[in-house]
């Protein structure tokens, strides 16, 4: 499965929710330093969809906050 999300870091809790044009919001409390906020954007959507971390891979966007995600399921 292939996801298009928007990640806001810094939030104040760790939310995955729909947005109005259909681009998953993804909220985590990680800074967006060093890989923290894209680690935890990982763990969180492995949680959400009930699979494994190593399932969950950022394809495109790893430094913005647009991202291409693949979710092996």
């Amino acid at each position: 499965m292939r996801l298009q999300i928007k990640v806001k870091a810094n939030a104040k809790r760790d939310v995955v929710e729909p947005g109005p044009d259909g681009i998953l919001k993804v909220s985590v409390t990680a800074p967006p330093t060093d890989g923290k906020a894209n680690a935890k954007v990982i763990a969180l959507l492995a949680s959400h969809f009930g699979v494994p971390k190593s399932a969950v891979q950022i394809r495109h966007g790893a430094g913005s906050p647009r991202k291409l995600i693949d979710i092996e399921t």
